[in-house]
């Protein structure tokens, strides 16, 4: 136990406090997520605590929040009155007595040195285990009762790694989730403040699908693919009065995992389109629901954290480039990483040691307490022959939702004032520009097409959209009759985008007016279409036509993707919550340095949250701009804390495409 802060942590590591107040965000440290101890200011504008920012240091050599090149050696102290003012901050005395005492962080120290009853008691019961003699010769040693979570015993031979920090140290640690703010306090009916943490609980369940057609559409509309920033295969609508809406089971913001015992977590959208277009009577469906916050007090988690136990296995890789077949994940209400599942048939599945839901504490020796699922992996990859796992273990432990994939985990819970977002201008325009074709699989091309016809011939074709449309979509071509002049000329596709139709624009119309505008152009001798087509690039993805026999047809939902931002219909969506509130989901995507500019998109929507109650916002919609501020060029890590700043309310400006329909 610590005699500076009466908690139990690392002797290297920072000191916890528990705060009587929430501790403004401009005090919050990047890293930790804490209040700031010992804060080190960097020269691009941004304060972390000095154990935090050293240890970030050693493994990275850039800021955590704007990744600009950064040396400890060019940080500096922060000034004086940033330093008062965390002084300052009023903690509670982590030694529970009959009143609550609370006192300057500055002077806890003092306090429990020389006035607190509780950390006398505790240094007199170890100095009673420390000297067996006196024992039976003094009152037996009084119980006390402090607010930190009781320490799991670690065997002799094992890790000096402290499992787990204060009930309230973890609380301050907030949600990792992107976009959630984490309701640090909760009122009693006493009137008194305890603290509570957040679990986002989910849970995997396999359903069973019956179709009386084989050839009937399941009725959901889907988002997501390996070959986009959302990972994973998300269900964003279900239809009314189809297969999925009837069986009751399945809702917009379930992650499919599994069709028929086919894994498509790791797919690309046209795949796990063929995937769950495939005709057949009954289709099992592996899926990933969440089931919204479930809170505990720290009375609740002192109680559980006694039931924890730290276990040590290794895993022998015969060469380097052999997998563990282990699948890691952070949590929401719990810093470090956690085993989400255990691939069927790998070495750690063999092993049978290790368990989903595990914490893991280090690898080979690295602490990872603090860590994230890349640098578990990076170690992994490296090490040539033993790995060397310690876990904390709980049975019986509900499993949160990831936070995010491998290759977004920039992520951050707090504003900092001297974030860049601040200083970019605020466009007033309804389109925001962006790169248009940002996945490498696709490539938008217009061209124009003038054809010479009989007056009475008809174009044959038929549209679809319209800005009248949900989804406020452009005109395109749903399918091109083998009877018009159109089809004869074979330049017109289904899908294709119609600009214009003889100098007419077409863009902004909705579905009636463009009807109009093509069949009254359509009576003369000649007619100018222009279009815009979206091309794969990519030749190994499944024609999905051939699949299409029965199914309604409309565009893939990432071909949506690659139209040009002047072709976007953006839409303010308006949230509003309570001070003690999260907005209820989470983004992916921003800039990274190794794959440039890529869209924000919402992965999920949280039950019970005020992005859920809205309804308007979906899981696959894309954001383009927060209170005015136009997203395109920010990382995660940028775009974060502007959402963390908004206390009550927030303007997103988002684009919503249709999911693909199955």
């Amino acid at each position: 136990l610590c005699c500076e802060c009466g908690q139990f942590h690392l002797l290297l590591d920072n000191h916890l406090y528990n705060f009587q107040d929430e501790v403004d965000d401009e005090l919050i440290c990047h890293i930790c997520l804490q209040p700031l101890l010992q804060p080190m200011d960097t020269p691009c504008g941004h304060t972390y605590c000095f154990k935090c920012l050293e240890n970030f240091m050693q493994e990275y050599n850039f800021c955590p929040m704007d990744r600009k090149k950064l040396s400890l050696q060019q940080c500096h102290k922060s000034s004086l009155l940033v330093r008062n003012l965390l002084d300052k901050l009023i903690v509670f005395c982590p030694f529970k007595s009959e009143y609550q005492q609370t006192m300057q962080q500055r002077e806890l120290e003092a306090h429990l040195q020389n006035r607190c009853p509780g950390f006398k008691k505790y240094k007199s019961e170890l100095q009673r285990k420390k000297n067996p003699i006196s024992k039976g010769k003094e009152d037996p040693p009084t119980k006390v009762e402090t607010n930190t979570a009781k320490d799991p015993e670690v065997p002799s031979a094992g890790s000096s790694l402290v499992a787990e920090s204060s009930a309230a140290a973890v609380v301050s640690l907030g949600t990792a989730e992107p976009g959630l703010v984490n309701p640090a306090f909760e009122e009693t009916e006493e009137g008194e403040n305890l603290p509570q943490r957040t679990s986002l609980v989910a849970e995997t369940n396999t359903i069973e699908i019956h179709r009386e057609d084989p050839e009937e559409e399941l009725g959901m509309r889907i988002v997501g693919g390996k070959d986009t920033p959302l990972g994973n295969i998300v269900v964003q609508e279900v239809l009314q009065d189809s297969v999925i809406a009837a069986d009751g089971r399945i809702a917009p913001g379930d992650h499919i995992l599994e069709v028929n015992g086919v894994n498509i977590s790791s797919v690309t959208h046209c795949q796990a389109v063929s995937f769950l277009r495939h005709p057949g009577p009954v289709l099992h469906l592996m899926v990933l629901q969440e089931k919204g916050f479930s809170n505990k007090t720290a009375q609740q988690e002192s109680t559980s954290a006694a039931n924890r136990e730290v276990i040590h296995v290794t895993l022998i890789k015969r060469d380097r480039s052999e997998p563990l077949g282990i699948k890691l994940i952070r949590k929401t209400d719990e810093a470090g990483i956690f085993i989400l599942d255990l691939l069927e048939g790998g070495l750690a599945a063999k092993n049978g040691k290790l368990s989903r839901n595990d914490r893991v504490l280090s690898i080979n020796g690295q602490d990872l307490r603090q860590g994230t699922p890349e640098a578990a992996a990076q170690i992994i990859q490296t090490t040539e022959s033993r790995v060397n796992f310690v876990v904390l273990r709980q049975p019986g432990v509900q499993l949160s939702d990831p936070v995010e994939d491998g290759s977004t985990s920039n992520s951050s819970s707090s504003s900092n004032g001297g974030s860049p977002v601040h200083h970019r201008r605020r466009l007033d325009q309804n389109h925001y520009r962006r790169k248009s074709n940002y996945q490498k699989g696709y490539v938008s091309h217009e061209k124009t097409v003038a054809i010479k016809k009989e007056p009475k011939e008809s174009l044959g074709i038929t549209i679809g959209g319209g800005r009248d449309n949900k989804n406020k979509l452009p005109i395109y071509v749903t399918s091109v009759q083998p009877i018009g002049c159109l089809f004869r000329d074979g330049r017109i596709k289904r899908g294709d985008v119609l600009l214009s139709i003889n100098g007419i624009d077409l863009t902004h119309l909705n579905y009636y007016e463009a009807v109009s505008a093509l069949k009254s152009n359509a009576a003369s001798h000649s007619v100018v279409l222009k279009a815009l087509e979206i091309l794969s690039l990519n030749s190994t993805e499944p024609s999905l036509d051939i699949k299409e026999q029965g199914f309604s047809w409309s565009p893939l939902w990432i071909t949506w993707l690659g139209l040009p931002s002047y072709l976007h219909c953006c839409q303010d969506i308006v949230l509003t919550k309570g001070n003690l509130e999260s907005w209820g989901f989470s983004i992916v995507g921003g800039f990274e340095e190794s794959k440039g500019n890529q869209p924000f998109f919402i992965k999920t929507i949280v039950p019970g949250t005020p992005a859920f109650r809205d309804r308007k916002l979906k899981c696959g919609d894309e954001i383009v701009a927060v209170n005015g501020v136009p997203a395109i060029g920010m990382s995660n890590s940028e775009l974060i804390p502007m959402l963390k700043e908004q206390r009550n309310k927030v303007t997103l400006t988002v684009v919503s495409w249709p999911g693909s329909l199955v």
